[in-house]
C-alpha cells in the first residue's frame, strides 16, 4: 500500500513518525538478551518485561530465540510489535514455547491484525510500557494517556499485537 493510498487518520495528526527502524545491531542485542535471560537469578531482574519465544519456521523447521518486550493482561501475554517473520510463523497454528525467566511453558498465540483490535490492545500494551511504546512509535498526550493518531499510525505501517495464552 503506497503512502497516497493509505486513508486520513481518523484520530489525527500523530506525533511520532512511526515505529523505530531495526538498528543494524539489533542480532548482537537480542543475543545478549538472551544469554541473560538464561542465568539464574539474573533472569529475573533482567526479564522482568521480556520473555523468550521459541518459534518453530513454518518452512525451515528450524526454532528461533526471539525476546521481546510483553505486558500481561487479562491472564495473557500481551506483544506489539511490526509484522516480522516471527510473527508470521506463528500465524501457522499451534502453541508455542515461552521462556518467562525459568522453564519453557506452552502457550498459544493470536496474532491480532484488525485496526480495532490492534488499537485497543496496543493502547494497553503502551499504559503498561512506556519504553514498548516509543519504539514501536506510540507518543503520549499531555494527561499521560497514549496517543492515538499515533497508534493507529502504528497499525498502518504494519503493527500487530500477539497475545500469547497458557496451553
Amino acid at each position: 500500500m503506497s503512502a497516497e493510498s493509505k486513508p486520513e487518520n481518523p484520530y489525527g495528526t500523530p506525533t511520532t513518525t512511526g515505529p523505530e527502524p531495526i538498528p543494524s545491531y539489533q542480532g548482537a542485542i537480542n543475543k545478549l538478551i538472551r544469554t541473560l535471560l538464561r542465568v539464574p537469578g539474573l533472569s529475573r531482574g533482567v526479564g522482568k518485561r521480556l520473555a523468550t519465544l521459541h518459534v518453530v519456521g513454518r518452512k525451515s523447521g528450524k526454532v528461533y530465540d526471539v525476546p521481546v518486550a510483553y505486558t500481561r493482561h487479562d491472564g495473557a501475554l500481551l506483544i506489539g510489535t511490526a509484522l516480522r517473520p516471527w510473527v508470521k510463523n506463528l500465524q501457522s497454528g499451534g502453541p508455542i514455547e515461552v521462556s518467562l525467566g525459568g522453564k519453557p511453558q506452552s502457550f498459544d498465540p493470536v496474532v491480532y491484525t484488525a485496526e480495532p483490535d490492534v488499537m485497543r490492545l496496543f493502547e494497553i500494551i503502551a499504559e503498561d510500557n512506556r519504553a514498548n511504546a516509543k519504539f514501536n512509535g506510540i507518543g503520549f498526550a499531555a494527561d499521560g494517556t497514549p496517543v492515538r493518531a499515533d497508534i493507529y499510525q502504528t497499525w498502518q505501517q504494519g503493527g500487530v499485537v500477539v497475545a500469547l495464552t497458557p496451553h
